[in-house]
Protein backbone atom coordinates (compact mmCIF):
# COMPACT_ATOMS: atom_id res chain seq x y z
CA UNK A 1 0.00 0.00 0.00
CA UNK A 2 1.39 3.41 -0.48
CA UNK A 3 1.34 6.36 1.62
CA UNK A 4 -2.05 7.33 3.43
CA UNK A 5 -2.38 11.09 2.96
CA UNK A 6 -5.60 13.29 4.76
CA UNK A 7 -6.66 16.22 3.08
CA UNK A 8 -8.52 18.42 5.31
CA UNK A 9 -11.43 20.97 3.70
CA UNK A 10 -12.94 23.70 6.02
CA UNK A 11 -13.43 24.75 8.41
CA UNK A 12 -13.67 28.12 6.57
CA UNK A 13 -13.95 27.22 3.33
CA UNK A 14 -14.66 29.35 -0.22
CA UNK A 15 -17.70 27.39 -1.11
CA UNK A 16 -18.86 26.84 2.44
CA UNK A 17 -20.45 29.14 3.58
CA UNK A 18 -20.47 28.33 7.27
CA UNK A 19 -17.83 26.31 9.05
CA UNK A 20 -17.81 22.54 8.50
CA UNK A 21 -14.79 20.09 8.67
CA UNK A 22 -13.96 17.36 5.85
CA UNK A 23 -11.27 14.81 6.48
CA UNK A 24 -10.22 13.00 3.30
CA UNK A 25 -7.96 10.03 3.74
CA UNK A 26 -6.23 9.34 0.69
CA UNK A 27 -3.83 7.00 -0.23
CA UNK A 28 -1.38 8.83 -3.45
CA UNK A 29 -4.31 10.67 -5.20
CA UNK A 30 -6.84 8.10 -4.43
CA UNK A 31 -9.06 9.40 -1.33
CA UNK A 32 -10.07 6.20 0.57
CA UNK A 33 -12.00 7.85 3.17
CA UNK A 34 -14.10 10.65 4.25
CA UNK A 35 -15.02 11.95 7.58
CA UNK A 36 -17.76 14.23 8.09
CA UNK A 37 -17.39 16.93 11.77
CA UNK A 38 -19.69 19.52 12.59
CA UNK A 39 -20.67 21.61 15.67
CA UNK A 40 -19.01 24.29 14.93
CA UNK A 41 -22.09 26.75 14.33
CA UNK A 42 -24.23 25.08 16.32
CA UNK A 43 -27.12 27.73 17.58
CA UNK A 44 -29.74 25.64 19.37
CA UNK A 45 -32.53 26.63 16.58
CA UNK A 46 -34.94 23.98 17.76
CA UNK A 47 -34.59 24.94 21.45
CA UNK A 48 -34.76 28.63 20.56
CA UNK A 49 -37.91 28.04 18.74
CA UNK A 50 -39.33 26.47 22.03
CA UNK A 51 -38.90 29.75 23.75
CA UNK A 52 -40.94 31.54 20.99
CA UNK A 53 -44.63 32.28 20.02
CA UNK A 54 -46.01 30.34 16.82
CA UNK A 55 -45.82 33.11 15.01
CA UNK A 56 -42.55 34.54 16.00
CA UNK A 57 -40.71 31.18 15.23
CA UNK A 58 -41.19 32.20 11.41
CA UNK A 59 -38.61 35.19 12.35
CA UNK A 60 -36.12 32.63 13.78
CA UNK A 61 -36.28 29.69 10.83
CA UNK A 62 -36.30 32.27 8.15
CA UNK A 63 -32.64 32.79 9.29
CA UNK A 64 -31.48 29.26 9.45
CA UNK A 65 -30.26 29.63 6.18
CA UNK A 66 -30.31 32.92 3.98
CA UNK A 67 -30.41 30.83 1.14
CA UNK A 68 -33.76 28.78 2.06
CA UNK A 69 -35.52 31.77 4.17
CA UNK A 70 -38.15 30.27 2.26
CA UNK A 71 -38.09 26.75 2.30
CA UNK A 72 -38.04 26.53 6.64
CA UNK A 73 -40.57 28.93 6.89
CA UNK A 74 -43.01 27.22 3.88
CA UNK A 75 -42.18 23.48 6.21
CA UNK A 76 -42.72 24.89 9.24
CA UNK A 77 -45.89 26.51 8.17
CA UNK A 78 -47.41 23.44 6.70
CA UNK A 79 -46.53 21.75 10.03
CA UNK A 80 -48.24 24.13 12.68
CA UNK A 81 -51.16 24.63 10.19
CA UNK A 82 -51.51 20.38 9.74
CA UNK A 83 -52.38 20.81 13.91
CA UNK A 84 -56.09 23.12 13.99
CA UNK A 85 -56.36 22.52 10.04
CA UNK A 86 -56.38 25.47 8.69
CA UNK A 87 -57.03 25.76 4.82
CA UNK A 88 -55.16 28.71 3.47
CA UNK A 89 -56.92 31.45 0.83
CA UNK A 90 -56.01 30.44 -2.91
CA UNK A 91 -54.43 33.77 -3.50
CA UNK A 92 -52.29 32.71 -0.31
CA UNK A 93 -51.55 29.42 -1.95
CA UNK A 94 -50.34 31.11 -5.41
CA UNK A 95 -48.32 33.86 -3.57
CA UNK A 96 -46.32 30.66 -1.53
CA UNK A 97 -44.96 29.17 -4.69
CA UNK A 98 -43.90 31.97 -6.18
CA UNK A 99 -42.09 32.95 -3.31
CA UNK A 100 -40.74 29.26 -3.45
CA UNK A 101 -39.62 28.90 -6.50
CA UNK A 102 -37.81 32.44 -7.10
CA UNK A 103 -36.01 30.95 -4.19
CA UNK A 104 -34.96 27.60 -6.08
CA UNK A 105 -34.23 29.68 -9.04
CA UNK A 106 -31.91 32.50 -7.16
CA UNK A 107 -30.25 29.53 -5.18
CA UNK A 108 -29.43 26.74 -8.23
CA UNK A 109 -27.65 30.32 -10.08
CA UNK A 110 -25.87 30.44 -6.96
CA UNK A 111 -24.46 26.67 -6.85
CA UNK A 112 -23.40 27.39 -10.44
CA UNK A 113 -21.60 30.49 -9.84
CA UNK A 114 -19.83 28.97 -7.25
CA UNK A 115 -19.30 25.16 -9.29
CA UNK A 116 -17.87 27.51 -12.27
CA UNK A 117 -15.24 28.76 -9.38
CA UNK A 118 -14.36 25.58 -8.03
CA UNK A 119 -13.77 24.15 -11.90
CA UNK A 120 -11.72 27.66 -12.90
CA UNK A 121 -14.57 28.60 -14.74
CA UNK A 122 -14.70 32.52 -12.89
CA UNK A 123 -16.49 33.60 -15.71
CA UNK A 124 -19.11 31.44 -15.20
CA UNK A 125 -19.61 32.72 -11.79
CA UNK A 126 -19.71 36.03 -12.84
CA UNK A 127 -22.44 34.96 -14.88
CA UNK A 128 -24.43 33.70 -12.58
CA UNK A 129 -24.47 36.08 -10.14
CA UNK A 130 -25.35 38.98 -12.42
CA UNK A 131 -28.14 36.97 -13.61
CA UNK A 132 -29.47 36.01 -9.75
CA UNK A 133 -29.72 39.81 -9.49
CA UNK A 134 -32.99 40.49 -11.20
CA UNK A 135 -34.31 37.54 -9.22
CA UNK A 136 -33.33 39.15 -5.71
CA UNK A 137 -34.79 42.28 -7.24
CA UNK A 138 -38.16 40.58 -7.58
CA UNK A 139 -37.98 39.27 -4.07
CA UNK A 140 -37.68 43.08 -3.23
CA UNK A 141 -40.61 43.89 -5.46
CA UNK A 142 -42.57 41.29 -3.79
CA UNK A 143 -41.70 41.44 0.21
CA UNK A 144 -39.18 44.52 0.52
CA UNK A 145 -36.56 42.20 1.42
CA UNK A 146 -33.79 40.13 -0.91
CA UNK A 147 -33.02 38.09 1.39
CA UNK A 148 -35.47 36.74 5.11
CA UNK A 149 -38.52 38.39 3.10
CA UNK A 150 -41.24 37.85 6.26
CA UNK A 151 -43.75 36.88 4.35
CA UNK A 152 -45.12 34.10 6.19
CA UNK A 153 -47.35 34.25 8.55
CA UNK A 154 -50.04 31.02 10.18
CA UNK A 155 -52.75 31.35 7.70
CA UNK A 156 -51.35 32.27 4.85
CA UNK A 157 -48.79 35.58 3.90
CA UNK A 158 -48.29 38.89 4.61
CA UNK A 159 -48.31 41.01 1.19
CA UNK A 160 -50.85 40.38 -1.53
CA UNK A 161 -49.23 40.57 -5.15
CA UNK A 162 -51.24 43.60 -7.09
CA UNK A 163 -51.80 43.34 -10.88
CA UNK A 164 -48.99 45.71 -11.58
CA UNK A 165 -46.77 44.01 -9.59
CA UNK A 166 -47.75 40.74 -11.18
CA UNK A 167 -47.18 42.65 -14.89
CA UNK A 168 -43.84 44.00 -13.94
CA UNK A 169 -42.65 40.44 -12.15
CA UNK A 170 -43.80 38.67 -15.27
CA UNK A 171 -41.31 41.28 -17.64
CA UNK A 172 -38.61 40.66 -15.32
CA UNK A 173 -39.00 36.83 -15.49
CA UNK A 174 -39.14 37.09 -19.57
CA UNK A 175 -35.55 38.98 -18.90
CA UNK A 176 -34.41 36.00 -16.86
CA UNK A 177 -35.50 33.34 -19.11
CA UNK A 178 -33.15 34.74 -21.78
CA UNK A 179 -30.23 35.21 -19.33
CA UNK A 180 -30.87 31.11 -18.21
CA UNK A 181 -30.85 30.38 -21.95
CA UNK A 182 -27.31 31.52 -22.07
CA UNK A 183 -25.94 30.58 -18.98
CA UNK A 184 -27.09 26.77 -19.43
CA UNK A 185 -26.43 26.94 -23.11
CA UNK A 186 -22.55 28.02 -22.00
CA UNK A 187 -22.36 25.10 -19.33
CA UNK A 188 -24.14 22.48 -21.75
CA UNK A 189 -22.34 22.81 -24.41
CA UNK A 190 -18.91 23.30 -23.01
CA UNK A 191 -16.64 20.28 -24.21
CA UNK A 192 -14.33 20.78 -20.92
CA UNK A 193 -17.24 20.80 -18.75
CA UNK A 194 -18.47 17.56 -20.02
CA UNK A 195 -15.05 16.08 -20.22
CA UNK A 196 -14.50 17.64 -16.65
CA UNK A 197 -18.24 16.09 -14.89
CA UNK A 198 -18.84 13.33 -16.54
CA UNK A 199 -18.41 9.89 -14.78
CA UNK A 200 -17.09 12.08 -11.53
CA UNK A 201 -18.68 11.75 -7.66
CA UNK A 202 -21.39 9.42 -9.26
CA UNK A 203 -24.34 8.06 -6.84
CA UNK A 204 -26.43 5.18 -8.02
CA UNK A 205 -29.86 4.48 -7.64
CA UNK A 206 -29.08 2.44 -4.86
CA UNK A 207 -26.74 4.75 -3.18
CA UNK A 208 -29.58 7.29 -3.19
CA UNK A 209 -31.93 4.90 -1.49
CA UNK A 210 -29.21 3.63 1.30
CA UNK A 211 -28.36 7.09 2.52
CA UNK A 212 -31.52 8.64 2.22
CA UNK A 213 -31.15 11.35 0.09
CA UNK A 214 -33.25 13.82 -1.69
CA UNK A 215 -33.93 16.94 -4.10
CA UNK A 216 -31.08 17.11 -6.95
CA UNK A 217 -28.90 15.08 -5.44
CA UNK A 218 -31.22 11.63 -5.73
CA UNK A 219 -32.98 13.03 -9.24
CA UNK A 220 -29.82 13.16 -10.77
CA UNK A 221 -29.38 9.59 -10.29
CA UNK A 222 -32.83 8.75 -11.47
CA UNK A 223 -34.59 8.60 -8.35
CA UNK A 224 -37.84 10.68 -9.14
CA UNK A 225 -39.01 12.13 -6.29
CA UNK A 226 -40.26 15.28 -5.44
CA UNK A 227 -42.63 16.54 -2.19
CA UNK A 228 -44.37 19.08 -4.55
CA UNK A 229 -45.51 16.36 -6.54
CA UNK A 230 -45.41 13.43 -4.17
CA UNK A 231 -47.47 15.49 -1.42
CA UNK A 232 -48.86 18.51 -3.05
CA UNK A 233 -48.90 21.71 -1.23
CA UNK A 234 -49.54 25.51 -1.77
CA UNK A 235 -50.44 25.80 -5.36
CA UNK A 236 -48.66 23.26 -6.66
CA UNK A 237 -51.18 20.67 -7.96
CA UNK A 238 -53.06 23.66 -9.39
CA UNK A 239 -50.61 24.19 -12.11
CA UNK A 240 -48.79 22.26 -14.65
CA UNK A 241 -45.30 21.59 -14.50
CA UNK A 242 -43.00 18.32 -14.37
CA UNK A 243 -40.08 16.64 -12.27
CA UNK A 244 -36.59 17.04 -13.65
CA UNK A 245 -34.70 13.91 -13.50
CA UNK A 246 -31.29 12.53 -15.37
CA UNK A 247 -30.02 9.29 -15.07
CA UNK A 248 -26.11 9.75 -15.11
CA UNK A 249 -25.22 9.75 -11.10
CA UNK A 250 -22.64 12.02 -11.68
CA UNK A 251 -21.88 16.09 -10.89
CA UNK A 252 -22.74 16.68 -14.80
CA UNK A 253 -26.21 15.48 -13.78
CA UNK A 254 -26.72 16.80 -10.75
CA UNK A 255 -26.01 20.48 -13.04
CA UNK A 256 -28.19 19.44 -15.74
CA UNK A 257 -31.38 18.81 -13.18
CA UNK A 258 -30.44 22.23 -10.95
CA UNK A 259 -30.32 24.08 -14.86
CA UNK A 260 -33.39 22.78 -16.10
CA UNK A 261 -35.09 22.73 -13.01
CA UNK A 262 -35.35 26.81 -13.11
CA UNK A 263 -37.11 26.85 -16.84
CA UNK A 264 -39.84 24.53 -14.26
CA UNK A 265 -39.56 27.51 -11.75
CA UNK A 266 -39.93 29.97 -14.37
CA UNK A 267 -42.98 28.41 -15.98
CA UNK A 268 -44.60 27.78 -12.09
CA UNK A 269 -43.74 31.24 -11.44
CA UNK A 270 -45.56 32.85 -14.56
CA UNK A 271 -48.78 30.38 -14.17
CA UNK A 272 -48.94 31.78 -10.63
CA UNK A 273 -48.64 35.16 -11.62
CA UNK A 274 -51.41 34.98 -14.28
CA UNK A 275 -53.81 33.52 -11.68
CA UNK A 276 -53.50 36.15 -9.59
CA UNK A 277 -53.72 38.76 -12.58
CA UNK A 278 -57.30 36.69 -13.23
CA UNK A 279 -58.72 37.03 -10.23
CA UNK A 280 -59.70 39.67 -7.97
CA UNK A 281 -58.15 40.98 -4.88
CA UNK A 282 -59.12 39.01 -1.69
CA UNK A 283 -58.33 37.58 1.49
CA UNK A 284 -54.31 36.50 1.83
CA UNK A 285 -54.98 34.89 5.14
CA UNK A 286 -57.33 33.37 7.36
CA UNK A 287 -57.39 34.05 11.25
CA UNK A 288 -56.20 30.90 13.07
CA UNK A 289 -56.89 31.88 16.92
CA UNK A 290 -55.40 29.35 18.50
CA UNK A 291 -53.14 26.05 17.74
CA UNK A 292 -54.81 23.37 19.73
CA UNK A 293 -52.77 20.63 21.46
CA UNK A 294 -51.20 18.09 18.94
CA UNK A 295 -48.68 16.95 16.33
CA UNK A 296 -47.95 18.67 12.73
CA UNK A 297 -45.71 17.24 10.60
CA UNK A 298 -44.94 19.83 7.57
CA UNK A 299 -42.09 19.35 4.95
CA UNK A 300 -41.44 21.44 1.68
CA UNK A 301 -39.31 20.85 -1.38
CA UNK A 302 -36.09 22.96 -0.95
CA UNK A 303 -33.90 23.97 -3.77
CA UNK A 304 -31.44 21.14 -2.08
CA UNK A 305 -34.48 18.57 -1.55
CA UNK A 306 -37.04 17.76 1.65
CA UNK A 307 -36.88 20.23 4.50
CA UNK A 308 -38.80 18.52 7.23
CA UNK A 309 -40.64 20.04 10.47
CA UNK A 310 -42.02 18.28 13.32
CA UNK A 311 -43.86 20.39 15.77
CA UNK A 312 -45.68 19.70 18.86
CA UNK A 313 -48.67 22.16 20.95
CA UNK A 314 -49.60 21.34 24.29
CA UNK A 315 -52.83 24.01 23.26
CA UNK A 316 -50.15 27.51 24.46
CA UNK A 317 -48.62 30.23 22.55
CA UNK A 318 -45.55 28.09 22.18
CA UNK A 319 -44.46 24.95 20.71
CA UNK A 320 -43.20 22.48 23.32
CA UNK A 321 -41.27 20.87 20.45
CA UNK A 322 -39.82 21.57 17.33
CA UNK A 323 -37.68 19.11 15.63
CA UNK A 324 -36.07 20.19 12.12
CA UNK A 325 -34.45 18.02 9.39
CA UNK A 326 -32.95 20.23 6.22
CA UNK A 327 -32.19 18.50 3.22
CA UNK A 328 -28.73 18.58 3.56
CA UNK A 329 -28.47 16.20 6.64
CA UNK A 330 -29.21 13.11 4.46
CA UNK A 331 -27.13 14.59 0.98
CA UNK A 332 -23.60 15.75 2.74
CA UNK A 333 -23.01 11.58 4.35
CA UNK A 334 -23.43 10.83 0.75
CA UNK A 335 -19.39 11.72 -0.06
CA UNK A 336 -18.46 8.65 1.22
CA UNK A 337 -19.43 6.79 -2.16
CA UNK A 338 -19.26 10.48 -4.49
CA UNK A 339 -15.75 10.96 -3.19
CA UNK A 340 -13.74 7.45 -2.15
CA UNK A 341 -12.30 6.12 -5.22
CA UNK A 342 -12.13 9.33 -7.02
CA UNK A 343 -8.90 11.51 -7.13
CA UNK A 344 -8.33 14.41 -4.95
CA UNK A 345 -8.28 17.31 -7.90
CA UNK A 346 -12.24 15.37 -8.15
CA UNK A 347 -13.16 15.86 -4.80
CA UNK A 348 -13.52 19.53 -4.49
CA UNK A 349 -16.48 19.17 -7.18
CA UNK A 350 -17.77 16.02 -5.87
CA UNK A 351 -18.87 17.51 -2.78
CA UNK A 352 -20.39 20.78 -3.99
CA UNK A 353 -22.31 18.68 -6.35
CA UNK A 354 -24.87 18.01 -3.22
CA UNK A 355 -24.91 21.69 -2.98
CA UNK A 356 -24.53 21.07 0.08
CA UNK A 357 -26.40 24.20 3.00
CA UNK A 358 -24.26 23.72 6.13
CA UNK A 359 -25.87 26.81 8.08
CA UNK A 360 -28.66 24.18 8.12
CA UNK A 361 -26.61 21.12 9.49
CA UNK A 362 -24.04 23.13 10.84
CA UNK A 363 -17.99 23.18 7.04
CA UNK A 364 -13.88 22.69 6.34
CA UNK A 365 -11.47 20.23 4.27
CA UNK A 366 -7.89 19.00 4.43
CA UNK A 367 -5.96 15.94 2.96
CA UNK A 368 -3.72 13.50 5.19
CA UNK A 369 -1.53 11.20 4.55
CA UNK A 370 -3.32 7.94 5.30
CA UNK A 371 -0.63 6.49 6.48
CA UNK A 372 1.60 8.90 8.77
CA UNK A 373 -1.35 11.10 9.14
CA UNK A 374 0.58 14.04 8.22
CA UNK A 375 -1.46 17.15 6.89
CA UNK A 376 -0.49 17.66 2.97
CA UNK A 377 -3.12 20.22 1.20
CA UNK A 378 -5.52 22.68 2.27
CA UNK A 379 -8.56 23.45 1.17
CA UNK A 380 -7.59 26.26 -1.23
CA UNK A 381 -5.30 24.05 -2.68
CA UNK A 382 -7.59 21.43 -2.44
CA UNK A 383 -9.46 23.94 -5.18
CA UNK A 384 -6.23 25.46 -7.07
CA UNK A 385 -5.66 21.26 -7.79
CA UNK A 386 -9.84 21.54 -8.80
CA UNK A 387 -8.90 24.03 -11.38
CA UNK A 388 -5.18 22.99 -12.54
CA UNK A 389 -7.58 19.80 -13.63
CA UNK A 390 -9.46 21.81 -16.08
CA UNK A 391 -6.81 23.70 -17.22
CA UNK A 392 -5.36 20.52 -18.46
CA UNK A 393 -8.39 19.11 -19.66
CA UNK A 394 -8.54 22.18 -21.80
CA UNK A 395 -5.51 22.08 -23.38
CA UNK A 396 -5.57 18.36 -24.05
CA UNK A 397 -9.17 19.17 -25.78
CA UNK A 398 -7.57 22.16 -27.72
CA UNK A 399 -10.27 24.75 -26.56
Amino acid sequence: MGKKTLVPIGPYHPLLEEPEFFKLYCDGEIVKEVIWETGYNHRGIEKLCQSKTFEQVFYVVERICGICSTSHPFAYANAVESIPGVEIPERAKYIRSIVGELERIHSHLLWVGLAGHFLGYNTVFMWAWKYREPVLDMFEIITGNRNNYAMFTIGGVRRDISPEQATQLLNVLDDVKIKTDLLVGAVMDDPVIHARLKGVGILTAEDIHDFGAVGPTARASGVDIDVRRDDPYAAYDMIDWKVITAVGGDVFAKAEVRLLEMYESITIIKQCLEALKKTEAGDIKVKVKEIPPGIGIGHAEAPRGEVFHFVKSDGGNSPVRHKIRAPSYTCIPTFRKSCVGGTISDAAIATAAVDPCYCCTERMSHVYNYNTGKHIMSAAELIKLSQEKTKSLKAKLKV
